[in-house]
């Protein structure tokens, strides 16, 4: 049996052969790792973002970056590393290429929210042009812009091993998306791509149309994140008519949008033959009564695929709510629904209590809990959704198996 390294004592002799100051919480990280003893056979990954802790931590630096990959040069078993909420920027983005460069072993790298600009996006994207062996890679919050983007989706054309990309909150436009779009009917290892909110000025849905002629053709893409898009129902129409023909696309993320109820009469036309999409986020749309009816009626008669549904924030009084509540007596298949943020009235506060009391809808299912005051039935909030962990994954195992949220957030966490 090999020896393994020791991590910190390796970070400690680079730092001084560096002349660098130690960061106390990266050697503190190290420690931690030393002392497990499965990284040989499973791996790990090194938790360094600088959110999520109880007592705050020195973030990470450029000149501690470069210390840190001299060290992971000979950790071939550190296969993740989250350096998410640091203070990167492209000088660390440079570092990082050159690492991915010559790195054959890191399968998740978390960049998230820190300050690499489009020139640092160029150099990644470039290392990725070469590297077989990342296969999630999160760009999330570093405002690389548009051409940031562009060189992102040039990669996708070239790269034939990175399974999850996440350009959310990154200030792409029109011309990135595009690019990805077509980049996406060539590619065929990409299985989850984040695009939510981009900075786009037109109102033709260009982008929309170009993602619908790209799902007609793409046989990979399981996850698909089109939040914030400024979407309607002529867009939503689009999608609906790609998607009756792709048998792959299981998670369509549509959140945070313009979709009223005739977008959701699609949705309900499409859920009648669609077998494949098991999680649909409709959160903070105005889909409204008559749009929660036409996908209650989807998912009583025609639908058993879709076991998540979203409906926060989309105006639903109670009549919508009952209908969707009773639409999961006769489907057993739909197990998590949210529903907080619409007009939980009576009516709706005793429907959905039931469904929770004879144990059709569990707790950890849903985003609401009864409670009773004066023997009446009200309904609290619960912090769980399909994006609760997008922005920050707390320090412990976090979702169950089977839970409904989007491999984006979680799933590379329970892999490393």
């Amino acid at each position: 049996m090999s020896i393994l390294p020791d991590l910190h004592l390796h970070y400690v002799q680079v730092c001084q052969d560096l002349s660098q100051p130690e960061n106390p919480f990266i050697a503190r990280v190290l420690q931690e790792a030393d002392k497990n003893d499965e990284i040989s056979t499973k791996g790990i990954t090194l938790k360094l973002a600088g959110n999520n802790h109880l007592v705050p931590v020195p973030r990470v630096t450029d000149d501690d970056l470069g210390v840190l990959v001299s060290v992971l040069g000979q950790a071939p078993f550190v296969t993740g590393l989250d350096l998410a909420y640091n203070l990167l920027t492209d000088a660390g983005a440079k570092t990082i290429a050159t690492f991915l460069q010559e790195n054959s072993t890191l399968q998740y790298l978390n960049l998230m929210f820190n300050d690499i600009g489009t020139s640092g996006a160029e150099l990644i994207a470039g290392a990725l042009h070469s590297n077989q062996s990342l296969v999630h890679l999160r760009m999330t919050g570093n405002k690389i812009g548009n051409q940031g983007g562009m060189f992102f989706a040039s990669m996708l054309k070239i790269n034939s091993a990175l399974e999850k990309l996440d350009l959310a909150d990154c200030d792409v436009g029109l011309q990135c998306l595009i690019t990805t779009a077509i980049a996406l009917t060539q590619n065929k290892s990409l299985k989850a791509i984040n695009l939510n909110r981009p900075l786009l000025s037109s109102q033709q849905e260009e982008t929309t149309v170009h993602m619908a002629r790209m799902l007609r053709s793409n046989c990979s893409l399981v996850e698909l994140h089109l939040g914030k898009h400024g979407m309607k129902n002529f867009g939503v129409q689009r999608l609906c008519e790609a998607l009756l023909g792709n048998s792959t696309l299981r998670y369509l993320d549509l959140s945070c949008n313009n979709i009223t109820c005739d977008g959701a009469k699609f949705l309900g036309e499409l859920l009648k033959r669609n077998k494949t999409l098991e999680i649909l986020d409709l959160n903070a749309n105005r889909i409204e009564d008559v749009g929660a009816i036409y996908l209650s009626e989807a998912l009583a008669t025609g639908n058993m695929g879709l076991q998540a549904l979203s409906i926060v924030s989309n105006n639903i009084t109670g009549k919508g709510l009952i209908a969707l509540a009773e639409a999961m007596q006769s489907n057993m298949k739909l197990s998590h629904i949210y529903i907080w943020g619409n007009k939980l009235d009576r009516s709706t506060c005793v429907a959905f209590s039931e469904l929770i009391g004879v144990g059709r809808l569990q707790l950890d299912c849903t985003d609401v809990v009864p409670y009773e005051v004066d023997g009446e039935v009200f309904l609290a909030e619960q912090s769980h959704g399909l994006a609760r962990h997008r922005y920050w994954a707390p320090r412990c195992a976090a979702a169950a198996p089977g839970a409904a949220n989007a491999s984006l957030e979680i799933l590379a966490g329970s892999e490393h």
